[in-house]
């Protein structure tokens, strides 16, 4: 991609995965021969990004080494304070971009790269700062609620847990993946606070840090929730094994 149309990507992979009850760290788990974080890394080789950047923190020295033979950047979380906290890890290897960074999870494999071209085309069509895939769920359960004004724009991000009775019953949700801005990224993950229920720095936070500033935040609704699904328990592993087979076939 040229001119204004540049994508990178940024890959969060840090966590340890408790769930998926294993002393191997999440993003390591195979699906069908692959781990997991190799099905994000084809997402943003798909869509041509220039640069790659992976946040890892749990056994980052063995992610480093079952992908040292590809074309990443690798930078390591120590301290777990957040989604926002582990994109500012990465700033100082976007100084000077100007393009666009795709936020990826390193737990979610059967995304197509189909739909997050779409993301992107849609982001840039939009001219917005921050375009966040979402999906609409009958049962949204614990996820963080997209918050919308009739017009379509995207209001805010609230987590389930900070959300009041009313938001809870929004069924459009956040997947977690985005399309940003990477200058207005970088400026806006150095203004989160941390002042929630978990004491954590969330990356959501920048959808109202762009709204204060006057800033086009947009939704970008997927169609299939399997597709945004994030791996956290070994269920979700034989789930999404079951997928890849049904599509294969």
């Amino acid at each position: 991609m040229s001119g204004n149309k540049r994508i990178s990507a940024l890959i969060l992979a840090a966590g340890k995965g408790t769930r998926m009850k294993s002393d191997l760290v999440k993003v390591l788990h195979l699906l069908n021969g692959k781990p997991l974080l190799a099905y994000s890394l084809d997402i943003a080789r798909a869509v041509g990004a220039e640069k790659t950047v992976v946040i890892i923190g749990h056994q980052a020295d063995l992610i480093r080494e079952q992908f040292k033979e590809e074309d990443v950047s690798f930078v390591e979380q120590v301290e777990q304070l957040g989604t926002g906290h582990a994109v500012l890890q990465a700033k100082g290897h976007f100084e000077g971009y100007g393009g666009a960074v795709l936020i990826l999870c390193g737990d979610v494999p059967c995304l197509s790269v189909t739909t997050v071209k779409r993301l992107i085309d849609r982001h840039f069509a939009e001219g917005a700062v921050v375009t966040v895939m979402s999906i609409v769920l009958d049962d949204p359960g614990s996820y963080g609620r997209i918050v919308t004004a009739e017009n379509g724009e995207v209001l805010k991000i609230v987590e389930a847990r900070d959300a009041s009775p009313d938001e809870k019953k929004i069924r459009e949700i956040n997947t977690g993946i985005y399309c940003t801005d990477g200058r207005f990224l970088f400026e806006a993950v150095s203004e989160i606070r941390n002042d929630n229920v978990q004491g954590e720095y969330y990356l959501t936070d920048i959808i109202e840090i762009a709204r204060k500033k006057g800033l086009p935040v947009r939704s970008f609704v997927a169609l299939d929730a399997i597709e945004v699904m994030g791996i956290n328990t070994p269920e979700d592993l034989e789930r999404a094994r079951c997928h890849q087979e049904k599509s294969a076939g």
